[in-house]
Order: structure tokens, then sequence, then C-alpha cells
């Protein structure tokens, strides 16, 4: 039999919303004369399937907002005037300021985000962003790189780039180069990856059994964002290579992350972790996006048949679960994921919808049982990009904490570099799923089915 879904519905900015039997106004609304269960509920955010349309639109709001905010040009400092040949870089040479930096691992995820939402729509904007900003910044580093040999003197824009220092400067940035390397005519980054994947090797500290770790704020502390900061980059760099020793690295930070910051009976990673220590787990939103990330970005490159596909898989299962289970009512998820009266945080949930709607686009996890979850946190986060294109609700940089208080009260800012990648990601990941899956609405809820169904009823069965 074919099975198709026909639903009486209308619009409300590209969300699909049940259309319910509405009584005579004059009437009462009772049992008798009203089917109940089709009213519309008063949702705070839109309820739905979003349209790919309403999707991009959202996204455009970004791309316009951050390619104004972020320009690709050296300039000189006491006369404001734009130097256009790179060899007349001298001591009064900067990288013309907008409201992001180009080099930070924030930035190094809006190069995916961006990268991603070229590929899923052809729009060449968002692709050609990451590509002249990453040409940009491979061109201009041999002449700063020379003006610090010659004269020390270390321009503040591109230090990470230049000399990291830490793994917030590498991992995330070096694997975007990584990634821009696969493109059509890309440049040879080869140099400037070199340099990240060296710190991230030999240069970060490490615990004794060879753990990556840091002396902050507690002398041998290992902190969950360091996952995403160094893990990615080093299953990136094992495809890139052909060399096996970084996936074999890249699967051992995980297992020994794992061992000691994932919390089983919930599913979760706590943020911090002190070597000798008995402290409290706080689960910090954020963190815990970083770490479902690095899951879902090495299972991408990660060889099936290596020994620990199948560990690192059922682990990000566990996470996604674990994540789900604590979502709000109202689709984004709290700044402690445990605790419901912590604000709503948006960068932590689109990190969770990109990388939940990663699992399903690749077969991982069932469609029919995450998909509601991620088209909810869609919807709300979508509402979290203003008018401008700024991404509002999301928390500022910050440090590990032993007590509540310093993460009830971060401060949360549109100038929080963190949101906009995840939010690009969020966007690109559900277009796809859009595409490859069913989702329909059904008794006034979203469902996602294993194929196009239709009826002319909103409420239905599907025939086995």
């Amino acid at each position: 039999m074919k099975q198709a879904i026909l639903i009486t519905s209308l619009y409300l900015s590209g969300v699909v919303f049940l259309g319910a039997c509405q009584p005579k106004a004059e009437q009462e609304v009772n049992d008798s004369n009203t089917p109940l269960h089709l009213l519309q509920p008063a949702y705070q955010n839109p309820y739905g399937i979003p349209s790919e349309s309403s999707i991009k639109q959202v996204l455009d709001r970004v791309w316009t907002y951050l390619d104004k905010e972020t320009p690709t040009q050296v300039v000189d400092a006491v006369s404001g005037e734009e130097i256009a040949d790179y060899t007349k870089i001298d001591r009064n040479s900067v990288l013309k300021s907008g409201a992001f930096r180009l080099t930070s691992y924030e930035w190094g995820v809006t190069y995916a985000g961006m990268t991603l939402i070229g590929e899923v729509t052809g729009d060449k904007k968002y692709s050609d962003y990451t590509t002249r900003r990453l040409q940009y910044l491979s061109e201009i580093a041999p002449h700063f790189r020379k003006l610090l040999d010659d004269k020390s003197i270390q321009n503040p824009q591109l230090h990470q780039l230049l000399t990291p220092k830490a793994l917030d400067d590498c991992g995330s940035m070096c694997a975007a180069f990584i990634k821009a390397s696969y493109q059509e005519n890309a440049p040879d980054y080869r140099s400037i990856i070199d340099n990240y994947m060296d710190w991230i090797m030999n240069g970060q500290m490490r615990l004794a059994d060879g753990t990556l770790a840091r002396n902050r704020p507690q002398l041998n502390t290992l902190w969950l964002d360091d996952m995403f900061m160094s893990i990615p980059a080093m299953a990136w760099m094992g495809k890139f290579t052909g060399e096996a020793r970084y996936y074999d690295e890249a699967v051992r930070q995980i297992r020994q992350f794992a061992s000691r910051m994932f919390i089983p009976e919930k599913n979760l990673f706590m943020h911090g972790w002190v070597e000798g220590t008995d402290h409290p787990a706080f689960l910090w939103g954020r963190a815990n996006g970083w770490a479902v990330m690095t899951l879902v970005e090495v299972l991408e490159v990660l060889p099936e048949t290596h020994e620990g596909y199948a560990d690192v898989m059922a682990l990000l299962k566990n996470h996604i679960r674990g994540l789900v289970a604590l979502q709000s009512g109202e689709g984004l998820w709290h700044q402690l994921l445990d605790k419901s009266d912590s604000y709503l945080e948006t960068s932590a949930s689109a990190i969770y919808i990109y990388a939940i709607a990663r699992a399903i686009n690749n077969g991982w996890i069932d469609a029919r049982i995450y998909g509601p979850s991620v088209v909810l946190a869609w919807n709300a986060v979508s509402q979290q990009v203003n008018a401008a294109g700024q991404v509002m609700g999301t928390c500022v940089g910050t440090g590990m904490a032993f007590d509540p208080a310093f993460y009830y009260y971060r401060p949360v800012n549109v100038f929080a570099a963190h949101g906009y990648g995840p939010v690009l990601l969020a966007g690109g990941e559900m277009m796809v799923l859009l595409k490859k899956t069913h989702p329909k609405m059904n008794d006034n809820a979203v469902q996602f089915y294993d194929k196009e169904v239709i009826t002319d009823q909103a409420t239905f069965e599907i025939e086995p």
C-alpha cells in the first residue's frame, strides 16, 4: 500500500504547525464539540518541522554579520592605510580588526560551519568565506614570521598561529586547515598544520600516562574542552598523512579522558578533573558539547577497522542518550545540564544539534528516536539569532570551578564567539537531516518515519 501524509497545515516563520479544529467564538469549548487533543499549545518557541528555506534565512543573517565583522586586510597602525603588498609588512602592520579574531579556536569551528553550508546548499559565499580567510592567513603568515624572527616583533593577532602555547591555540584551527587542504586548488597549508600539530603532540603538558593536561587552575588538571582542542586534529592528521599513529593517539586520548571524566550513571562528562582529589562534578553544557563533537569528528575519519572504533562509537551513543534526557521543554539545554534553574544556553544547544543530527545522518543512531529532539532544539536556537545576525544567549569564555555559582552567573554576550560556528554547523546539518529523512506531524507531535507517508488525517497509524 502506498503510504503518504497530507496534513492541513499553516506556515509561520517557515515552521509547519498543525491546524486544530476550533469551535465558533460564541460556543463554549468542551469535549463534545472540540477535538481537544488537536488544540494548539502555547509554545514559547515555534513547534513543528522547519523548512530548509527557513533555516537558510537564519544562516544568511549570520553570514552577513560575520562577513562584515571579520575583514581580511593588513593595515598600517599609524596611518590606517591598507597594505596590499605583503612584502611591505613592518613593525606597524596589524590585521584590520572586526568583532572577532580569525585565528581563535572558536573561528576554527566557524570555518567548519561555513564550509558545511556551502557543501549542503551550493551557495558559494559560504565556502568562499572560509577559503578567503584561510588563504589570507597563509599568505601573511610568512611575512609576520620574518618580522618575529628578524626583529622579535610578535603581532598579537597572530601569536596563536605563529607561536601557539596552548591547545586552545591549536586544535580547532589545525583541523580547519587540514580540511581546507582537500579543497580544489587549495594552497599548501602544510607548514601551518605542522606548526600546530607539533604543539599538540609535543608541546602541551601531559599526565604521567600521556593524557593532555594543564596546570590550571590546579596542578595536573584535565579540562573536558581539551578533547576538542586536540583530538579531532589528531584524527584528521591521520587521514591527511596516512600515519596510523595519529589515529592511535586520538583513540588513546578519548579513552583516558573518558576513564576519568565520563560518569556512566548519567552518560555525561564532568567539566574538570584534578588528579589526586575527590571533588564535585559539574556538568557544564558547552564542555559536553566539545566532547560530543569530538567523538563525531573522530568517527568521521577513524577507519572502522581500527581497534578503538567500537569503543568510540559506544561512547558517542551513550553520551547522546544522556544529553537528550536533559533537554528542556523549550528545546535548549541548561548551562549546567542537570540544574534546571541554571539558564538556557545557546552554544551548547547548537553543538548538540549538530552532533546528534550528524550521527543520524551518518546512520549511527535512529532518526525516529532522536530526530524530534534536534528539530525542537533547532526551532529554539533559531530564535536566538537576532535580526542583525548576532547569536544571543551564548556563555562567554569559561574557566573551571568547583562551585555552582561560577557557572550559574557566567555572562552571556552576542560577542561570545563560541556561538557562531555551532549555529552554522547546526543549521547545515539540519538541512541535511531534512533531505535524508521523513519528518511529519502526527497527533500534534513531530515524528520521523523510515519512508514518506501520505494520509488525509491529522492522526494516523502506519501499516506494518
